[in-house]
């Protein structure tokens, strides 16, 4: 299919652009297969460049006739980064032909037509993004332990089309078996290694275990389990679903882990329907996003379920913590299919014992390890925002870890390399960008639309020393410890500088920057203060030395 098909209209003059803290723009607004560009002829204006695919709703208002004369009216671009734009258009043809043609635009499905086939880096590229991350590197620690090993029983996605093609398992664990296993988990995904805490203990995640209407049991699957069980010690399943959600599942040949048949393992609810839900998890943020942007939106916001979400989210990674770090029990979560609460909770109990992924680089990796190699479809996930048509399958699951991820930084702001607009860029790129990272379901599909080798990687761009540096929070200070959130009702923050920075104007970073200076300028006097405690000590000795000789 050509664009030019999708295109009534391609050039608009005389287009007034209205948006929150920014004067009128009066310009001409281009459509181009990718982009609608507005550009104004006035010196300092900086020109419009908006992605069709960041477009999440369009509101057509015609004005009223004068004298049963059209008279054009304004297009109301809502889109997923939360930016709200008016175009005042003089004509109504003009006004009907740009609403549908960016109607065409925005509304594409297939990634191969998205602007990161499309685009062209620039600048010499230093490190590509998609090898920065591999499994061997990330698990070198555990690889050398002799107890685990990466598997390429996936090698070709016929065991599980959600994971990657390579995951760690226990070494004693063969191929065969964990085929076999897959057979017994939603979507293939058996059991694999998420994280190994600095004890010894360990984080697996999975699909739930589909038990069908005659309780079959698999014991391939309870080896894998049971392999990771030191003797003297039961391990911990976390199933993140209620009772409800989980009979719902029975009945569909799944359900929750048998008693019986995993006897070295205790098993426990936690539920996270809300999350796991993604009709009513996008419902909460659209309900967060209407409702900051009206009067009274404080007393209002607790209604919405988002701060629930949020807490719930980081209650139960709490949880999980406390059994990997201070009883070094081998813990165990799944919910259904495993593709969003697990690999949410998995990321923040990381998060917490883990002062790797409080850097820049840990960040990055545990995204690739977590959630894309993990299997988080983000194509589907991300085709709605909050002010869209609810799309299947749509959530905002991804958005959610990062809002956990902001409430950690405002309990511990000094433990974090990043700072907030780290966060927001990812928010930003996973709904729209010009790079392929957050594209498609899945590994598989990524590779086999060609992701890897004709779009570049949002890691290769961040990653660059000028860009790096805009990302770095000035009062990090590294430290080992693990962290422990705060999960009460009044510890969690509305996300100002990511849901009203279009409404409010934010002044967080002059705020850092004023930071900055004030640890810059302390250095400074720590420093000059040390110089002249050495220059008074030596004057000091000289004046000693000099006395004794002088008594001689």
């Amino acid at each position: 299919m050509e664009f030019i098909e999708l295109i009534l209209i391609n050039k608009l003059d005389g287009v007034i652009l209205k948006y929150p803290h920014h004067d009128n723009v009066d310009g001409t607004v281009c459509i181009t297969g990718h982009h609608l560009i507005l550009s104004s002829r006035k010196e300092g204006v900086r020109e419009l460049w908006l992605l069709h695919k960041n477009i999440d709703s369009i509101e057509k208002k015609e004005n009223k006739p004068i004298n049963g004369v059209a008279q054009g009216g304004s297009l109301f671009l809502k889109c997923k980064d939360l930016r709200i734009f008016q175009l005042d258009i003089s004509t109504t043809m003009e006004l009907n032909q740009a609403a549908q043609t960016l109607e065409n635009l925005s509304s594409l499905q297939d990634p191969s037509l998205f602007y990161p086939f499309f685009y062209r880096h620039m600048h010499p590229i230093v490190e590509n993004g998609y090898t920065l991350y591999s499994i061997e590197g990330e698990f070198t620690k555990v690889l050398a332990s002799e107890e685990w090993r990466v598997s390429r029983v996936n090698q070709n996605y016929t065991v599980c089309p959600g994971y990657a093609k390579a995951v760690v398992v226990p070494k004693c664990i063969d191929d065969d078996t964990l085929a076999a296993a897959a057979s017994f988990r939603q979507g293939g995904r058996f059991p694999v290694l998420s994280y190994r805490h600095n004890n010894g203990a360990v984080l697996l995640r999975a699909g739930q275990p589909l038990y069908g209407q005659k309780h079959r049991r698999c014991r391939p699957d309870e080896a894998i389990l049971n392999a990771v069980v030191n003797v003297g010690m039961k391990g911990i399943i976390y199933d993140l679903r209620s009772s409800n959600a989980i009979s719902q599942q029975q009945n569909k040949g799944g359900g929750s882990e048998s008693a019986a048949n995993y006897s070295q393992w205790k098993i426990y609810n936690r539920s996270l329907d809300d999350v796991d839900n993604q009709q009513q998890l996008l419902d909460s943020f659209s309900k967060l996003i209407e409702e900051i942007s009206s009067d009274k939106w404080i007393s209002k916001l607790e209604s919405c379920g988002w701060p629930e979400s949020v807490r719930n989210s980081l209650h139960t990674a709490c949880i999980v913590a406390q059994h990997l770090h201070q009883k070094a029990e081998p813990v165990l979560i799944h919910g259904t299919r495993g593709e969003d609460a697990t690999l949410l909770v998995c990321s923040l109990v990381q998060i917490i014992l883990n002062p790797d992924c409080r850097t820049i680089r840990g960040l990055q990796a545990l995204i690739e390890r977590e959630w894309l190699q993990g299997g988080h479809p983000f194509g589907t996930r991300l085709r709605s925002g909050a002010y869209g048509a609810p799309q299947p399958r749509s959530a905002p699951t991804f958005p959610l870890f990062l809002d956990c991820v902001r409430q950690f930084l405002e309990q511990f702001p000094c433990s974090f390399e990043y700072r907030q607009t780290f966060l927001i860029t990812l928010f930003e790129h996973a709904y729209a960008s010009q790079f392929g990272t957050f594209l498609c379901d899945s590994d598989q599909e990524r590779e086999a639309r060609g992701v890897y080798d004709q779009t570049t990687s949002i890691w290769s761009w961040l990653n660059q020393p000028e860009e790096l540096t805009t990302y770095i929070n000035p009062l990090y200070d590294p430290t080992p410890n693990v962290i422990w959130p705060s999960v009460a009702p009044m510890s969690f923050v509305i996300w100002e500088e990511l849901y009203l920075r279009w409404l409010i104007e934010q002044s967080t970073e002059e705020r850092e920057e004023q930071y900055r200076a004030i640890r810059t300028r302390e250095q400074q006097l720590r420093s000059q203060a040390q110089q002249m405690r050495r220059e008074l000590f030596d004057l000091a000795q000289q004046y000693y030395n000099a006395d004794a000789k002088s008594v001689k």
